[in-house]
Formats: C-alpha cells, sequence, structure tokens
C-alpha cells in the first residue's frame, strides 16, 4: 500500500494550520471555540474606584468613547442621602456578551448593565464588601464573591435575585469557571485556601491550598486543564490542575503587589500574563513549561488584565496611571496607551459587545475622572532613577485621593506616610497615613485631603513634601523613602 504524497508546502501550511487551530479559542471560552478577530463592536471596559465610572473603549481605534457615571467621587458620595455606587471594582460578562456585571464593594452592589446601550437595566444589592462577579458558562447564573463575609453570592441572572448562598472560608475573593461549566474556583482574600464547587449543586467538591491567605485573582485555562490565581501579600502565583484531585502543580516568584492573571491562545502558544504592581510591569509565562519568556514594562501600577477575542492583544489597567496599556501578545510589546477613568481595577475585553451603530449612547466625557497628579518617592540614599513608590493624587475636586504604591521597605513593619518641612525629609513631620507592609516588603497606601495644593505649592515656605517613616505615628522612625524632585 502506498500512502499519497503531498507537496512540502501543502504539508507545512498544514501543520501551521493545525498548530494555529489547537490554540484557538480565548477564555472564559473554550479552547475549541473560534477566535473572535478585533473589531468595532468589541468593547474593552474597565471598573474605576475613585471616579466610580465605568470607562468603555474601542479597541480597533484605542479610543475611549467615554464613561459609565454610577457614582459621585468624593466628598458627594458621603452624603447620607447619596445613592450613587462607591468603589466601583469588579467585572465580569455574560455569555452572550449582552450583560457587563460591575461590582460595587463600598456600596455592596451589583449593576447589570447593557452592552448595546450602556444602561443599568438592573441593580442587585448582596452582602458586605463583594469583590468579583461573573456568569456561569451556561448564562443562568450570576455569582458573586461576598470578601467581606463567608459565602458566594448566586443570583438568577434573569430575575436578577440572589437564589442561594455557597459557604466558602472567610472572605472569598474571586471566582471563576472551568470552560465546560462543571466547576467554579473560588480563591480567598483573606484564608490561604481554595475551594472548588461544583456549579450543577452548589456543593464543595476539593480544596486547594493557597501559599499566603491573598489571593485577589484567578484564571482558568481555555483547554480546560490549569487554574492559575496570584497571591498579592506575598508576590507569588501558583497553579493547580482545574479536574479532580485539582493538584497543585506550580507556584511562582512574581514580585512584590502581584495583581492579576489572565492567560492567552496564540499562535506561540498559551501564556499566562501577570501584573506585577510593585514592579510596574507584566510578565509573561508558558502554561507548558512555565518558563517566564517575557518581562513587560508597562507604567504604574498595573492591576487588570485580559486578552481580546483573538488573543493578539492583552490590556492592562494602570490603577496609578489612569490608563490602559495595549500589549502586542506575539511580539510582548506595549503598542498604545489610552485615558480612562481613575484608579482602574478589573478589566472585561467584550468581543460583540454592540449588535448595531455605534454603541456610544448614553456615554458621558471623561471629565473630571481624567484629572490626576503623579509623584514618586525614592529610597534614602538611592538615585532617582529608582524610585520603588509611586503616588497618584486622583481629583476629587477641592480634594484629592492619595494612593502609594509602596514597595522596597522591610516586611511585616509599621511604617507611616507624612508630610515633611524640607525636601530631604527634615523638620516637622505630619502623619497622613499608618500602614503595615505586607511580607513583600510593599502596601498600597491611601489617604485624602487637599494633597496636591500643598506638595506642589508654588510658595516655598507653605510647600511640604511626602515622606514614607519606619513606626507608627506615635512613634517614628527612621526615615525611609522621600519625594523625588
Amino acid at each position: 500500500m502506498h500512502l499519497p504524497r503531498f507537496p512540502m508546502a501543502l504539508l507545512t501550511c498544514a501543520l501551521i494550520t493545525a498548530s494555529m487551530s489547537s490554540f484557538a479559542g480565548q477564555i472564559p471560552g473554550k479552547a475549541s471555540a473560534k477566535d473572535i478577530p478585533i473589531s468595532h463592536q468589541d468593547r474593552l471596559y474597565a471598573a474605576e474606584q475613585f471616579s466610580n465610572t465605568v470607562s468603555v473603549t474601542d479597541p480597533v481605534d484605542n479610543k475611549l468613547l467615554g464613561v459609565i457615571s454610577l457614582g459621585d467621587p468624593q466628598p458627594g458620595n458621603l452624603s447620607p442621602l447619596y445613592k450613587g455606587e462607591v468603589l466601583v471594582h469588579g467585572l465580569g460578562f455574560s455569555p452572550d456578551h449582552k450583560t457587563l456585571a460591575v461590582v460595587s464593594i463600598g456600596t455592596n452592589s451589583v449593576s447589570f448593565i447593557d452592552t448595546q446601550t450602556n444602561t443599568v437595566k438592573h441593580k442587585t444589592y448582596v452582602g458586605r464588601a463583594p469583590h468579583e462577579a461573573f456568569f456561569t458558562p451556561n448564562g443562568k447564573e450570576v455569582w458573586v464573591t461576598v470578601r467581606g463575609e463567608d459565602y458566594v453570592s448566586v443570583i438568577d441572572a434573569k430575575t436578577f435575585q440572589e437564589k442561594t448562598r455557597i459557604k466558602t472560608p472567610a472572605g472569598p475573593g474571586m471566582q471563576i469557571f472551568s470552560p465546560d461549566g462543571k466547576y467554579g474556583y473560588v480563591c480567598s482574600s483573606f484564608n490561604p485556601e481554595t475551594v472548588v464547587v461544583s456549579v450543577a449543586d452548589h456543593k464543595i467538591v476539593g480544596h486547594v491550598q493557597q501559599a499566603s491567605p491573598f489571593c485577589p485573582n484567578i484564571a482558568a485555562s481555555a483547554d480546560g486543564k490549569q487554574v492559575w490565581f496570584t497571591l498579592k501579600d506575598v508576590g507569588k502565583a501558583q497553579v493547580f490542575e482545574a479536574t479532580p484531585p485539582f493538584k497543585l502543580i506550580k507556584t511562582l516568584d512574581i514580585g512584590p503587589i502581584a495583581n492579576h492573571v489572565n492567560l492567552v491562545n496564540n499562535a506561540n502558544g498559551s501564556f499566562a500574563y501577570i501584573t506585577v504592581g510593585g514592579l510596574n510591569q507584566v510578565q509573561v509565562y508558558r502554561t507548558d513549561t512555565f518558563e517566564k519568556v517575557a518581562t513587560i514594562p508597562v507604567g504604574n501600577l498595573p492591576h487588570g488584565i485580559w486578552p481580546s477575542g483573538d488573543g493578539s492583544r492583552i490590556y492592562v489597567g494602570l490603577e496609578n496611571a489612569d490608563a490602559f496599556a495595549v500589549i502586542d501578545t506575539l511580539s510582548n510589546k506595549v503598542i498604545a496607551n489610552i485615558p480612562i477613568g481613575q484608579a482602574p481595577q478589573a478589566i472585561a475585553y467584550v468581543p460583540n459587545a454592540v449588535e448595531k451603530g455605534a454603541g456610544t449612547d448614553n456615554l458621558k466625557p471623561l471629565g473630571v475622572a481624567g484629572q490626576a497628579a503623579h509623584l514618586s518617592l525614592n529610597a534614602v540614599g538611592t538615585p532617582a532613577d529608582q524610585a520603588p513608590t509611586s503616588v497618584t493624587l486622583f481629583n476629587q475636586g477641592l480634594t484629592q485621593v492619595l494612593q502609594a504604591a509602596v514597595t522596597g521597605l522591610e516586611p511585616k513593619q509599621p511604617y507611616t506616610l507624612a508630610l515633611a518641612d524640607k525636601p530631604d525629609g527634615s523638620g516637622n513631620l505630619q502623619p497622613l497615613s499608618a500602614f503595615m507592609t505586607n511580607p513583600a516588603g510593599s502596601a498600597i497606601v491611601n489617604t485624602i485631603g487637599p494633597i496636591r495644593q500643598i506638595v506642589q505649592n508654588d510658595t516655598p515656605e507653605q510647600r511640604r513634601y511626602l515622606v514614607v517613616v519606619a513606626g507608627k505615628p506615635d512613634q517614628l522612625g527612621a526615615l525611609a523613602q522621600v519625594q523625588a524632585q
């Protein structure tokens, strides 16, 4: 028997096609699903916690189309009669790509937004401090991790009413589902344990030990084989098998403020992209060998991350830069930056979110949400180009929310962010915020006040300088970091 001979060019083409098709499909869908090319019908969203907005971007032009306002900035949202949302933070979307689920931590809500009209069609209020929400792959339920308590709220996707609760270790951080819809994976932000839940009966069927208690983000691979999660307090990422016995297979040292992880399939293979806030970079790992293949500088405090529907791009929300960084996944280079609202947290890329028309109805201009000032702090005695701490002053009108991504300090020690009289940190110190570093020697520090006017004052005798000092406010120690000039 003689096998037919094929021209070498045809054989090569067939091999390439087979290789590329084996990597088709992007999360949260299945690997067998076809990639969806980037188009003007796609939308890129970010949940922005200080402007209380959701930004809406066209990925073809890398252009912000406007924002969906869910609430007001401070101090307006401090009124006892305030009805808007506070700390807009988490994002998920329905399998039909028509509904966006937006979690607001401060008001315990999930806002369900129509992606065609950019309007809120329902709000569901859950328990204390929810963190993330996502639809089951069959589109019938929305699971919301109620991080301030000890359960996942299961919402009926048609009625938007809570139908049951899944008891978990205290502080469930985020949930994501296996692409076949069989399992839900729920990591914890307060306990060192991830649980696996059967979607069919809402029963816990597996446990995975976390290397630390603080997991903010989790992702399941499109081929149904792996689950990745980050550990923000110790700067690690862990990987476990997505099917029983849910065996832990890898622990990676990432870096301080390891934030979100997401997975991409392209012609080069399958890769995990992890945002590392303390290093202002995205790290890229192969999912087969776990080899780090790229380190991409992206900007201040990268947080949320999500791929396009064809895996050709991955988008990063820069929390302390109020922008998206757009990465080409074949070259692993930043190819664009897009200004958005204040302090983007979770992001979501939704292919074919808009079925007809421009899809810009009911969007508002960026306005005050696009206003911020940026500073950095240097470790005492180090060069100015090695600033370990980025500071953003998010404009709230007469005041600013200050957020500092602090790194380079001693782990598990008390420190104080303060104002000093002199550029070198000498003179009288006025404490602004006390904080404790995590095991990686880092922390996210927040405070509020007319700080921009103080640290950027044109009158030298009235100007003050941001510093980090060891110790608590009532027992200050050695100067650790000073404002870069």
